[in-house]
């Protein structure tokens, strides 16, 4: 478990600016500044944007309207050309900090706006040239913290939100394109389903008190509700019902330490989750009913470190977890992903045992580590593409028996004074299925028995090495170049035991990246150059959608604050 814990800013007054343009016509920008006064008072104002045309190179095959086939051993080297998007946001906070009733209380109201171009379905041979979505959310926040709330030792946390988001998803072209750009009339509007929807919102409130030596009690309430509007069909049964979910986890956990030497934490899970929404009740779907489904689970735990040596340390973990299906995966995109709202969550057991090495001689730093995990999971949630009317694509989300998960990592760092470090870690992690046989109650053996689980990257790797020189030109200045690579293992797209045609499968990629970057009076004044994927590799998200080829991005920062 990593805990993020951001920076709470004590300075009277700051100042932090950013701004970077690279390729592709790629812009991003930062402005956050604040001020704290003597009486405890203190603001802060965060402004952000991204753009980006994203019209990278990617290599595909191209559907002839001639013929209408797509001819998938002829792979054309062509541009996205409709795939802009951008995103801005504006974040307030006023509060109080350091007095005597709260170390922190802040309000906050968010505002942000999105836009985006959909270039392509799930499968990259599906190319669009007039869908798009776009969006706008608001957001008021709470964040309470107190320590030794009444009595010592009792620390309180309270975070609120509430979500209110617009999403439009909009497919009126009567046109169909292919990558070339060419573009041809439709018979029925629509490039992959003809919408013009709206949606609707979510709800969080998480509320955490604690005891850091000992007990450790934790309550997450989320509640989801998604309304649709059709600006084209105003008496779609299926929008007339909301979809909706209500989640409530609770945890409560017990820590003993009776020396720094060693540790025991045992814990416990209590999972609930409410599910509404529609489902058809005819093969037409055009009816639809309000459907409910609740599920409970009870999950537990422990976990425990020794140090057997001052620099090494052993730990081992268990636990019986659960995972409850995402919002996504019950209900969908309303666009190009379908959900499932009968999907049941997944439960595992997890172990994880892990050592790690950490010394210091003299200028000369050495940190090794290296785990061991097994993970027997019962209802996999699985993601699916499906093949649509019309040579057109979906994903869908489906509960999937049994999976085993048996894989190991290792690390290694090396740092020589505060001139180099070194590093880097590679991951195997083998995830097969364990469904024996085609259905429940047959004998009948499975034909994916003890393959890989598709479109799930099983081996990949990492390195990084970072040179700084200090006080160059001038005191406080400081010098970095840091070149890191990444390393991914071809992998299935689908099953093995449906074949290893190329198309099947995702390529082996091995990417590298270099960083140039300069700071100036103790990081005051920084300036960097990047270049992302080098040597120009082809690389790919899951699925086979191609990612960017090279690309170049400069960057300007300064920090004021006293």
């Amino acid at each position: 478990v990593i805990n993020i814990i951001t920076k709470k800013n004590r300075n009277k007054w700051f100042l932090d600016a950013s701004y970077s343009y690279g390729s592709f016509n790629t812009h991003k920008s930062y402005v956050n500044f604040g001020q704290t006064f003597r009486s405890g008072l203190t603001y802060e104002i965060n402004v952000f944007q991204n753009y980006s045309d994203n019209n990278y190179y990617v290599d595909t095959p191209v559907k002839d309207f001639t013929t209408g086939a797509i001819n998938k051993k002829k792979i054309e080297h062509v541009k996205r050309f409709h795939d802009t998007y951008h995103n801005e946001a504006v974040i307030g906070k006023i509060g109080f900090v350091d007095k005597k009733w709260a170390d922190r209380l802040m309000f906050g109201f968010t505002y942000s706006h999105m836009y985006k171009d959909i270039q392509t379905g799930v499968r990259q041979e599906v190319v669009f040239g007039g869908k798009y979505r776009k969006g706008y959310s608001i957001m008021p926040s709470l964040d309470y913290r107190k320590r030794d709330f009444f009595v010592r030792g009792l620390d309180v946390v309270l975070t609120a939100n509430y979500n209110k988001n617009m999403t439009n998803n909009v497919d009126t072209s009567s046109y169909e394109y292919n990558w070339r750009g060419e573009m041809r009339p439709l018979r029925m509007p629509g490039e992959q389903s003809y919408q013009n929807t709206r949606s609707n919102g979510t709800l969080t409130a998480n509320y955490r008190i604690g005891k850091a030596h000992t007990f450790t009690f934790n309550h997450v309430i989320n509640a989801f509700r998604r309304s649709n509007q059709s600006l084209l069909n105003e008496d779609s049964e299926a929008n007339a019902i909301p979809k909706e979910t209500r989640k409530n986890i609770s945890g409560l956990s017990y820590r003993l330490m009776p020396t720094e030497h060693w540790n025991l934490s045992v814990f416990g899970k209590y999972y609930n989750q409410f599910i509404a929404g529609p489902v058809a009740t005819s093969s037409a779907q055009d009816d639809y009913i309000r459907t409910t489904n609740s599920v409970s689970a009870m999950g537990y735990g422990a976990a425990g470190t020794y140090f057997i040596l001052k620099s090494l340390q052993a730990k081992l973990s268990y636990e019986k977890a659960y995972r409850l299906p995402t919002n996504e995966e019950m209900f969908g995109d309303e666009d190009l992903e379908t959900g499932d709202i009968s999907l049941r969550p997944e439960n595992s057991d997890n172990v994880n045992l892990n050592l790690s090495y950490n010394e210091t001689f003299g200028k000369h730093s050495v940190y090794v580590e290296g785990g061991l995990i097994y993970r027997n999971t019962k209802d996999y949630i699985q993601r699916n593409i499906s093949d649509l009317s019309g040579g057109k694509y979906g994903a869908t989300y489906v509960n999937h028996g049994r999976v085993e998960t048996k894989g190991y990592n290792i690390s290694v760092r090396y740092g020589f004074a505060n001139w180099v470090s070194v590093g880097g870690n590679f991951t195997q992690m083998n995830v097969r299925d364990n469904v024996k046989t085609v259905t429940s109650g047959t004998n009948q053996e499975s034909l994916t028995y003890g393959a890989r689980m598709p479109n799930l990257p099983y081996q990949f790797a990492n390195s990084d090495v970072t040179f700084y020189w200090r006080n160059l030109w001038k005191k406080g200045n400081t010098l970095s170049v840091t070149y890191d690579n990444l390393y991914m293992h071809s992998f299935p797209l689908y099953s093995e035991a449906v074949g290893s045609e190329s198309e099947f499968v995702v390529p082996t990629q091995f990417s590298h990246n270099l960083t140039l970057s300069y700071g100036i009076q103790n990081g005051r004044y920084n300036i960097s150059f990047e270049c992302r994927n080098l040597t120009n590799e082809k690389l790919y998200d899951n699925f086979s959608l191609q990612k960017a080829g090279r690309a170049f991005y400069g960057k300007v920062r300064v920090y004021f604050g006293n």
